[in-house]
């Protein structure tokens, strides 16, 4: 009778220990058995840009109509700038300068009316870069049009970079070369500063920009954002109607934010001051 007993109580102090040993993995694993992992909890996020606005370019009522927040890249000084940086700001969206500034090839006709070029003085630099900050309603921050020359010059960065940090603005370095110094001057300033990761119509179809649409699914496998650059213009029908198709596709596990969501410590920022 003892014998059977001290074998009861041995029986309960193990499943008292199993129970115990349970709850300890539980704690320390938050009990995984039948649940993901946290990083695989962990929802994508994905920052769409629109660029070259303020010219009535096609596509321009399609995107305002996208069913997610964007940024929209707005170029100064057209006829429409005003116009589409107050109806982006209405709809919620991001506004940024789409700054114009000189490639390694191309026409400078191409880029516009108060583009920077190398042949420029500083403080003609420094002045076109803050007129086109005022002539950009709402605008939080700025990224290049074309700009392959201009974003490899250190010293002419420094003058843009510079002018950025006064005046509250991040910037959004669009790659459009691999000789980009901009991660570089805006650290030695201290500029808050994001990068693009994939242009989605650099090739005008329908065909391209849904390829482009798996590159950057692609991309957020192995990375918790995103930054996408699309357009008006030639193509901006065609990547807008991609988009409002793949956007429902995306979202059951990617979070659509607006560019100044993913701006290292801006988030909230006073130091972000919306351009009256």
């Amino acid at each position: 009778m003892n014998s059977q007993k001290r074998s009861s109580q041995r029986m309960g102090r193990i499943k008292k220990t199993a129970v115990l040993l349970v709850v300890a993995l539980c704690m320390g694993s938050a009990c995984s058995y039948g649940s993901v992992s946290a990083d695989e909890k962990e929802q994508r996020t994905l920052a769409i840009v629109i660029d070259d606005f303020g010219n009535g370019m096609n596509g321009t009522e399609e995107m305002m109509k996208l069913p997610v927040k964007f940024t929209a890249a707005i170029m100064p000084f057209m006829p429409t700038t005003k116009k589409d940086a107050e109806e982006a700001h209405r709809l919620g969206h991001d506004v940024i300068v789409h700054m114009p500034m000189e490639p390694n090839k191309g026409l400078k006709k191409w880029l516009g009316p108060g583009a920077l070029t190398t042949d420029l003085s500083d403080a003609e630099i420094r002045k076109r870069v803050e007129d086109a900050i005022d002539n950009v309603p709402y605008a939080i921050g700025m990224n290049n049009h074309m700009g392959s020359k201009i974003t490899a010059n250190e010293h002419i960065m420094r003058i843009v970079l510079g002018v950025c940090k006064e005046r509250g603005l991040f910037f959004l370095d669009s790659r459009t070369t691999y000789k980009t110094v901009i991660p570089k001057i805006a650290a030695e300033l201290n500029v808050p500063i994001v990068s693009n990761d994939v242009f989605l119509d650099d090739v005008y179809t329908v065909s391209h920009i849904s390829k482009q649409i798996g590159v950057l699914r692609k991309h957020l496998e192995t990375h918790v954002s995103c930054i996408t650059i699309g357009h008006v213009g030639p193509a901006g029908t065609k990547t807008a109607s991609v988009l409002k198709q793949s956007i429902p596709v995306m979202q059951t596990n990617v979070h659509f934010v607006k560019l100044s969501q993913l701006v290292p410590g801006l988030t909230g920022d006073p130091f972000i001051l919306p351009n009256p």
